[in-house]
Order: structure tokens, then sequence, then C-alpha cells
């Protein structure tokens, strides 16, 4: 021992026998080489090579070892405890690294790096060794505090449905080593002494006095037969007011005086160890063969941990007692900006890609009329002209109808109103063209919305337009959706005066689009969290007022959300820095069962293209970003679509499923906080979240687990970009390695259930976690 470090003793030791003895403090135990058999008052704990075990505080312990085993004893006092952790009296730590739960591999090995290198450090003694040497026990308790702590055991003496009884008996338990009163805890719990007296002796059978002499001497009992401390010093930190008091009431149980019954009684207490002074453990701790055995501990990267305050959650699933309900699942429809963005061939593979992992279903399209898609007509004498203004529409009109997609076309009033005459001959044309070459059933399943957001357009002039806009196309297509967007103040609850007509007239309309971005209701000027709470559930509540509005006013048809977002910010340095996985996700699933179609923007590239300024776009999500680059819309939307079966279990931040395979569980870690702090990195590690979930019902079994982790280190496109970005630009290959590495991880385990299957996920700010829990047949 270093007696300059007293509030820890640090040996190494090759144990062969430890006779029972009363731990005193915290003691970690780490086996470096060889193996170590520890029995407690409860169970029995095998401990292998690196297996790290933790002996709580008056917990009582033996232990067998094999022949020339290593290993490593950190002792830390009672003292220290008590006065750096207040809830060390009424806490016990519960880690061992041979059974550690699915999802705590990560911090166990943190663990073991830490005892490692405090024990060379400890041993080495290089300068400073003290300080660094209390660096690594402080981030050793913080991680049994935060990670494995659990309340300290209640003795129950009494059977009793009293919760406020129990509550007592809780408080005396914890606190009898202290000077305690009746009247003390009377007051304590709000009862006067007279009362309480009555009330307690009448409920446990004995009065107050005499059960805490009898806790009290249930705990001495345990010092007197495995410590060798003076009867005086067991009285004294056993809580009675002095020896003379604890003598007579240990006669009066036990018929003898302590003295002589530790006399008949004491077991035999001899150790067989050897505990190897500073020279010689030096020597074994740098020798090859120990170095081998921690070698992979010192340069594990401890990816996955991170030794922050965390919130500690715990999730308690009993699906015996599961409502099911149905998955909903909205149409997807992806802007791509004109119809001839389709002639790109990266603009084609990138559809695909979504047409195949997220089942979309609509192309959504501007400007078709009054844009760049159709060729100018050419005069020619053919009686049957071989060139077309439809060229490059058919073929993009040829891709969609091959990958059985439909388009989802806005019409803005100004693209109307600049050439009112040739917009509505040029509709009418394009619409006859594609009767012709691909019939109806191809045309029918079109939507066409008619947008106009302005105030300064009259309402009489917005419902001509639109009327004379619905009339044209149902002349031609009947079953064609024709519908328009709805402008809506989530601050008033209703749209503007220019749009009421949209809900006050009788009109002929299929369905309503309407936006929701946070961003429009936050004041960016305003840092605070208060404001930036405000957006917290903005998407559901915005989408269940817009309902509500509609049907306050009769109007039942469908709803689409055809632009959305979640908090990014007002800037392009906040947008997208701010993993947002989560969010996403945990918004469209709120919705689906509101909503007949969610829209997304394609990429980056088209997104900014739609405006002139070229400035960051706040109002929609993004699939890709440059270079094909998957952006956090694309994964959540992913593990939405991974979903199948039935729900049954859902929360704000959970959804659990059962299908033909098994099982699937959702996690997700959902923060809404100020973008700006995106570059506060110590501030957004105190968001990160561990979940300890248990699930009750599963049918006993051996399972395949499959876990994907998406969050800010897999999947975040951003962090690879930041990574390797350079001045000097990047090539395709580095490009292309981005891309490949930026998804979500996948790991596999297998797992036998029998009765409630536990595990944990640490989860960082808005991470998503998704488990396959899949049944293995033999």
């Amino acid at each position: 021992m270093d007696h300059q470090l007293t509030d820890f003793t640090i040996n190494l030791q090759e144990i062969e026998l430890l006779a029972p003895k009363l731990n005193r403090g915290i003691q970690v135990i780490f086996v470096i080489h060889g193996e170590l058999t520890i029995e407690t008052n409860s169970r029995y704990y095998h401990l292998k090579e690196k297996d790290v075990l933790v002996i709580n505080r008056n917990q009582l312990y033996q232990a067998k070892g094999s022949k020339q085993n290593h290993v490593l004893l950190l002792q830390i006092s009672d003292q220290y405890m008590q006065q750096n952790y207040e809830e060390y009296s009424m806490s016990r730590f519960e880690c061992f690294s041979g059974e550690v739960d699915l999802g705590r591999e990560s911090v166990i090995n943190r663990i073991r790096r830490l005892v490692a290198e405090l024990m060379i450090t400890f041993f080495r003694r290089d300068l400073g060794y003290r300080i660094e040497i209390q660096s690594y026990i402080s981030d050793i308790l913080l991680i049994l505090i935060r990670r494995f702590k659990q309340e300290g055991t209640i003795q129950e003496k009494v059977e009793t449905g009293d919760r406020r009884l129990m509550q007592i008996i809780d408080y005396m338990e914890r606190n009898y080593q202290q000077t305690l009163t009746l009247d003390d805890v009377a007051k304590k719990f709000y009862l006067s002494p007279s009362y309480f007296s009555r009330y307690f002796k009448n409920k446990v059978g004995i009065g107050f006095n005499r059960y805490l002499m009898k806790v009290r001497l249930e705990h001495a009992m345990k010092d007197l037969l495995y410590t060798p401390d003076s009867i005086s010093n067991i009285a004294m930190n056993n809580g009675f007011p002095n020896v003379k008091s604890f003598v007579q009431y240990f006669k009066e149980v036990y018929k003898q005086t302590p003295k002589l019954y530790r006399e008949a009684n004491q077991e035999i207490s001899i150790d067989y160890t050897k505990t190897y002074d500073l020279q010689d453990a030096a020597h074994i701790i740098q020798s090859s063969d120990v170095l081998e055995e921690i070698g992979g501990l010192l340069t594990d990267t401890d990816e996955g941990y991170s030794n922050t305050e965390t919130q500690y959650t715990e999730l308690n699933l009993d699906i015996r007692k599961a409502a099911v309900s149905k998955l909903h699942r909205p149409k997807h429809n992806l802007a791509i900006g004109e119809l001839s963005e389709l002639l790109k061939e990266g603009v084609r593979r990138q559809i695909l890609m979504a047409k195949k992992e997220l089942r979309l279903e609509y192309i959504g399209v501007r400007k078709l009329i009054g844009g760049s898609t159709f060729m100018p007509p050419v005069e020619t004498d053919e009686i049957i002209a071989t060139t077309s203004p439809y060229y490059n529409a058919d073929f993009a009109l040829n891709f969609l109808r091959k990958y059985h997609l439909s388009l989802f076309i806005r019409v803005d009033y100004k693209e109307v109103s600049n050439d009112e005459v040739n917009f509505f001959n040029g509709m009418d044309d394009f619409i006859k063209h594609c009767l012709n070459v691909y019939g109806i059933p191809f045309v029918e399943k079109w939507y066409v919305m008619f947008y106009e957001s302005s105030t300064t357009v009259s309402g009489s002039e917005l419902e001509r337009i639109y009327t004379k806009l619905y009339q044209s196309l149902k002349k031609r297509v009947p079953s064609i959706k024709v519908g328009a967007f709805l402008p809506f103040s989530f601050k008033d609850g209703k749209t503007d005066k220019n749009h009421t007509w949209l809900v006050e007239k009788n009109l002929p309309i299929d369905f309503f689009g309407y936006e929701a971005n946070q961003n429009e209701i936050i004041d960016f000027e305003e840092l605070g969290d208060d404001r930036i709470s405000i957006a917290e559930g903005y998407i559901k509540e915005k989408t269940v007022k817009v309902k509500a509005y509609l049907k306050k006013h009769a109007k039942n048809q469908h709803v689409s959300l055809v632009s959305w977002n979640t908090l990014s910010g007002n800037t392009r340095h906040t947008n997208g820095t701010f993993f947002r996985g989560a969010l996403i996700l945990q918004n469209a699933l709120e919705i689906a069962d509101e909503v007949d179609s969610l829209g997304f923007w394609i990429n980056t590239e088209q997104h900014e293209k739609s405006v002139r300024d070229r400035k960051i776009r706040m109002e929609g999500l993004e699939l890709y970003h440059y270079f094909n680059g998957k952006r956090p819309a694309y994964f959540a939307m992913q593990f939405l679509e991974r979903l199948n079966g039935s729900i049954i279990c859902q929360d704000r931040e959970y959804v659990m499923t059962k299908n033909e395979r098994g099982y699937q569980l959702i996690l997700m870690n959902i923060n809404n906080v100020n973008p700006y702090f995106t570059v506060e990195e110590t501030f957004l590690k105190k968001l990160n979240k561990e979940v300890r979930v248990t699930i009750s019902g599963l049918q006993n079994g051996e399972y395949q687990i499959r876990k994907r982790v998406f969050d800010k280190d897999y999947g975040a496109l951003y962090t690879k970009w930041w990574e390797l970005n350079s001045k000097y630009g990047m090539d395709e290959e580095v490009i292309h390695y981005i891309n490949e590495t930026s998804k979500p991880s996948l790991e596999l385990f297998d797992e036998k259930i029998e009765g409630d299957w536990s595990f944990y996920s640490y989860m960082t700010l808005n991470a998503i976690h998704f488990f396959d829990i899949r049944r293995a047949f033999h």
C-alpha cells in the first residue's frame, strides 16, 4: 500500500484462499491471470482472465483461486465514498463482467482499461502518478454510479401493504448508524410521537426502540464474526449509544457477552495469499505475459461509450398485456423540381434506390407547362411531325410507368397567371397526349395540387383559377385527383382571409396539401431552451390542428404533408450539423395514421436550385446530399420501412411490433435543442441516454438479434465530410469512401431467452437503435 494514498488501497496478489470477511468500502477485483471463485452471502462468481467484479460495502465474501493467479485489488474507503457521494449508504453496484447484459460491453471494456491503466501507473510511479491514479479511480466510480447503481436492499422484516410503514422501516435500515430517536422519526414522517409509538408497535409487533436495537445488532453481528474490530468500535460503528448498552442488549438476545460469543463462533480467518511488494509487482506488471494479457485493453478506443453525465432510464415492456394496433404507411412523394430532371442518370438512380428501400410512389414536379421540360414546337411541312415537344417528357414518363411511379404535380398560381390561355391550352394538350400514349390507368393515378401561399392575391381570383383547373383536368380524366394547398397558421389555428374560400365554399376538392416546419415558429435570436421547447410535438400538433379545422368546416378529404422539417436552424452552419435522425422518425411515426402522403426533396442540389438565390432551404427534408450521399431522412424512413407486423407497444420514444419472424423494437433518444448548441459538444453529451430495456412475455427459446445503430457516429453524413474535408478538393475515391461508410452500424447476437429479457442501449443525441428479434428454428 502507498501510505500517501490513504483513501485507496491497491494490491497485486496471488490468491489461493481468502477466509470469510466483511468488506469495508468498495472493492474492485480484476483478474489479470488465472481464475478466481468468489462466494458472497448471496451467490457465487467465477472470474476468468480480464474479469471485473465489484464487492459492495458490508458485503460478506470469501474466495478461492487457481495456482499462480494474479489479481489486482482496488479498495476504496467508506470515508472517501461518504465524503464524495452522498447517496453512498443507500446504493450498491451490481457489476460483474462475466454476466454483462447486451449493450453494456463497451462500458465494461472501459472499466477494464481504466483498471489496467491504474495498475500500470501505480506500480511504475512516474511523475505525477498520484494525480493520475485519482483520475482513473474517479472515472471508475463515475461509471459505477451512472451505469451500475442499484437501490440498497431493504430488509423487509414485516409483511405489510402499509406503504408509509415500509418507508419508515427503510429509513431506519439506512440510518441505523446515526443517532435516531422516536421523536425525530415521527417528526420526519409528520406524525405525533404518541401516535407514532402506538402505530409502530401495533404494525410491527415490537416497540420502536426495540426494533432499532434489533437492526443494529444484526449489523454488529457481522462485524463481530468477520472483522478484528474491538467491541467498543463495533458498538460505536453500528449506532449503539455506548458499549454498555450494546453488551447488555447482546446478552439479552444471545445469553452471553459479545466477547465470549466471538471466541466461540468466530471462524478461523487464515488467508492463503501472496501480496507482492512494489518492486516485485512492478516486475510482474511489466512482464511480457501480463502485458500481452492487457495489451488489447490499452489499445481499445472505447467506441460507443462516453463517460459523461447521461440520463438513465428503465423501459419495461410487458407484451402479454399489449394492445395490438395496425402499422399505418402513408404514401411517399419525392419532389425533383422539373420533370426534365428525370433525364439525368444520377436523379434516376437516386429515385430507383428510394423506390426499392423506401416504398416510393409519387414523383413531385413543378413548372410542368411553363418550365423547360417541353421542347418548343418546330415548323415543318411533314404530314406527321417527326419531332415532338414531348420528347423529353415521354422519356421521363416512360421511366415512371416502367417502375410504377405516378406524378404529383404542383401548379403555382403565378405559373398560370403569367399566360393563362397558353397554360390551359398547354395543359390540355399534354393530358391528351398522355392519354393517347399511356392510357387512362396511368394518368388517373396522378395528383395535381393548386398552390399559392401569398396573401396578396384575392380569394376570388384564386378560387376562379382553381375551379378552371379542376374542370379542365376532370373533363379529360374524371378520376384524376385535383386538390389545393392550404396555408395554415399554427398560432391562429386557421387559414388567412384570402384562402377561406377553400373551406367556406362548397367546391370540389379531392385533397388538401399543407406544410409543417418548426423553424417558422422559432425566434433564433433567442437562444434559451424555453423558446426551442415549443418545437416539441409541433408537426403532430399542426397536423391535428389542420384536420380539426377542416372537420369544423365539414371537409373530410385526405391531407398530404407536402413539405416538412425538424428543428434545424436558420443558417447553413446549423442546418445539417445538428443530428436529427430520431426527430425525423418520431415525427413520421406520430402522423402516419393522420396523412395520406409525406413529401421529401430528392437531394440538396435540386432543392437549392428551386430558388434563384441558392441559399440553404429550410422548408423540406432531402433524402440525398450531393454525390449520392444519404441524409438522415433517408435512413430514418428506411428504418420505418423495415418495421413490419402489428404494433404491440408504442410511446414517444419507442415502438415494438410482432411479425411472423419474431419481434422488432425501435428505440429513440429524442431531444429538441437549439441548433446553435451543435458546436457545444460538452452540452450535447449531457443529453445522451442509457436505457435498460426489460421485455416480459417473449416466448422462451433461442433468438438471433440484429441491432442497427443510426447516430452521429454511425450514418451521419456530415461527420465524415468534416473528417475528410480539404481546401484542395476531394476526388472520386474520397467521395465514394464517405458515401460507403456513412451508414448505420450492424451487430449480430445469438441469445437464449428464458423469462424476462433485459439489455442496455447507450444512445447519443437523437440516436435510433433498431432491434430485429428473430426466433431461431431447429
